[in-house]
């Protein structure tokens, strides 16, 4: 069943910033951007009523809709199941426009496009770490640990879709982070940690060097079998340096898990990343997230 708190029917403005208030079942609450006070983040969440105080936190981020409140819904009856708490980041276009704020975490600023909008024509990158969004993941288990009382020193994470773009870069340019498992899902195109490619598509001319990866984190490439050619859900980006990696999001993402574990090969680095490919399910962010639950916590590994 799923319980659905008077709190979560409110609009933005009737919610108090930094006052997080979670009770069982679905709601939501409001906190500041961190370094980027100016900004908002909505967290949407689900408690299960039997959560313990060492019960499993998910960090859930949506694709490019933004829709935390929809994605942590999907969650529902999973989280009731295994008993995780669920939370799921809104950043709105309101505070975060434009896919650069978004899948990109910030990490480009003065973006121009094309006419037709398909691709950058110009950008700037931030190198400054407090403007990312990758910053926000640890503090919002923090404040909800904080306020639950939870004895977890570690969450998990998925990403749909650009949720999942930002996930595998959050590996790879934010790997000190509390998270244990980060669940990387149907991306539209990846940042491969390479010396050889620009950025965003590669690290040339990023702050970090291949060289400088940590590739020991877990990080799982977890990928629809169907999320294919014949896939039509979504939007795709084409350009000859996106087109490099693959025509379809399977063929990108399995792009990026080979040509990653040659580089941490050819490092002689510890390689921990991961590529889980599942059946019959193709850009779809409801089916993909039973199955995300299903990996985390039906086994508990």
């Amino acid at each position: 069943m799923n319980l659905i708190k008077k709190s979560d029917l409110l609009p933005e403005k009737e919610l108090i910033l930094n006052e997080i208030n979670i009770q069982d079942g679905s709601g939501k609450f409001l906190i500041d951007g961190g370094f980027q006070e100016e900004k908002q983040i909505i967290i949407h969440y689900y408690k299960p009523k039997n959560l313990k105080s060492e019960s499993p936190t998910v960090i859930v981020l949506p694709g490019a809709g933004r829709n935390g409140d929809e994605y942590r819904d999907a969650w529902i009856e999973k989280a009731e199941k295994y008993n995780v708490l669920v939370l799921s980041p809104e950043y709105s276009e309101r505070y975060y426009p434009e896919f650069w704020s978004y899948n990109l975490a910030g990490m480009i600023t003065d973006v121009e496009i094309n006419d037709e909008r398909t691709a950058m024509t110009d950008f700037k990158i931030s190198k400054n770490p407090n403007k990312w969004i990758y910053n926000d993941f640890d503090r919002i288990f923090n404040l909800t640990k904080e306020k639950l009382n939870l004895k977890t020193d570690t969450y998990d994470l998925f990403g749909h879709s650009a949720g999942g773009q930002i996930l595998h870069r959050l590996a790879i340019f934010k790997s000190d982070n509390k998270a244990n498992r980060i669940l990387s899902s149907n991306s539209g195109w990846y940042t491969v940690p390479t010396d050889r490619e620009n950025f965003p598509t590669g690290l040339k001319d990023s702050y970090l060097l291949e060289k400088e990866i940590d590739f020991s984190k877990n990080l799982v490439l977890f990928l629809g079998e169907k999320d294919d050619a014949n896939e039509t859900r979504g939007d795709l980006r084409h350009s000859p340096e996106v087109d490099k990696q693959g025509l379809h999001r399977l063929e990108r993402g399995t792009y990026f898990y080979n040509e990653s574990k040659k580089i941490a090969s050819e490092l002689n680095s510890e390689f921990n990343w991961k590529l889980e490919i599942i059946p019959n399910i193709g850009h779809d962010y409801r089916e993909i997230s039973k199955a995300a639950a299903n990996y985390l916590y039906e086994l508990k590994k």
